[in-house]
């Protein structure tokens, strides 16, 4: 094999592929990246089992090939060699040569007689929507995933199309989080759970821009990413997805209506006394049109009033900061409606249009400030 492209090229493609390489396997075939040279493309393939990646660079293919390589070395010498053309070469011995100006290396490689490659899927429904879209609708829910493995279904996110409408759902025992988004064309009603490292790569790899399209796929047991000239295929997560829509009520005897970033300043500034250890609430008072945060920790004491609008009863609460940061931090508009029942029950955040949900339940304040 033997070919020449650009090194910001190449670059890039080995750092979309390194996505999908697993740090930790028992098989060191999957330590790697397939490199194959054909007509004017350069393919790099990596694949986990789990999610699996295929990048296409343009080069100029001198001779025809394949050839294996170890990722996480391959990555750290192209991203170091100067700015300029690469020109790489495979021997009889797998030995890759890698030249770019005065740089000059020889590495090992493999076959790749073992490497597994990407499933052929064929999927039943594909969707359209654009890059940003979906970087957007990720960003503002994956948060909300759990990383415990003793519960695959909350380590992924429910992607429900109905119609025109894409609904995303994530929830980790503690809180749920739900974006809904309208698609330009309907099509057939969809309900998958999307593994959360998978969207989590998506999100880093995609270009997120308005105009940039890309194709969803859904077959049996695969989800697949169509965008530029990649594609990345994951497997779905087994089960049937929590009831979510039974979790949330539309009940209230509170309704607070407050500035987004007023309240995000304002628990973050109360974030300065709390260390992760102390998993100490932020105390929230709603009485008239005041909404008062509190905070007692080792660290020191800080009381802060918010201006609201305020509907209903007045309130003691207490919430994870996190949480409520994380929520915050997800939402772009400028005032945000609260709503609740009680200092035992969740908190519900969303918009009179039902873009957005989110559901956070509170801390007992006795038993935390013990």
């Amino acid at each position: 094999m033997k070919f020449t492209c650009s090194k910001n090229n190449l670059s890039q493609a080995v750092s979309i592929a390194l996505k999908a390489v697993s740090p930790k396997t028992p098989s060191p075939i999957l330590e790697c990246i397939m490199i194959e040279a054909m007509g004017n493309d350069i393919k790099l393939t990596s694949n986990d089992t789990e999610l699996g990646i295929e990048t296409f660079i343009d080069g100029t293919v001198l001779t025809p090939g394949k050839i294996a390589v170890d990722a996480k070395f391959f990555s750290d010498i192209i991203r170091k060699l100067p700015e300029s053309d690469v020109d790489i070469e495979t021997d009889e011995n797998n030995t890759i040569h890698i030249r770019c100006e005065k740089a000059q290396y020889d590495i090992p490689g493999k076959s790749g007689d073992d490497f597994v490659f990407l499933p052929q899927i064929e999927p039943s429904n594909v969707i359209e929507l654009s890059q940003y879209t979906l970087r957007e609708t990720i960003r503002q829910t994956i948060f909300s995933t759990s990383d415990n493995e003793s519960n695959k279904l909350m380590s992924g996110e429910l992607f429900e199309i109905t119609g025109n409408h894409l609904k995303v759902v994530s929830l980790d025992g503690h809180r749920i989080s739900i974006r809904s988004v309208e698609l330009k064309d309907s099509y057939n009603s969809i309900k998958v759970v999307v593994p959360g490292k998978t969207l989590n790569e998506i999100s880093k790899i995609i270009s997120g821009g308005i105009e940039d399209m890309m194709r969803v796929g859904f077959a049996n047991n695969h989800i697949s990413f169509e965008f530029d000239r990649t594609k990345v295929i994951s497997r779905l997560l087994d089960g049937e997805y929590y009831k979510v829509s039974q979790m949330i009520s539309n009940d209230y005897s509170t309704k607070v209506t407050i500035n987004r970033k007023d309240l995000y300043d304002c628990i973050d500034r109360a974030t300065l006394l709390i260390r992760e250890s102390d998993k100490k609430p932020v105390v929230i008072n709603i009485s008239n049109s005041s909404f008062e945060l509190k905070i007692n920790s080792s660290f020191g004491k800080m009381d802060e009033d918010i201006d609201i609008s305020k509907e209903g009863n007045d309130l003691l609460i207490g919430f994870n900061p996190k949480f409520l940061l994380d929520a915050l931090r997800a939402i772009d508009d400028e005032t945000i409606h609260i709503y609740l029942m009680g200092p035992t029950s969740p908190c519900v955040i969303k918009d009179d249009l039902g873009s957005f949900i989110y559901l956070i339940l509170p801390v007992n304040i006795n038993a935390a400030n013990r």
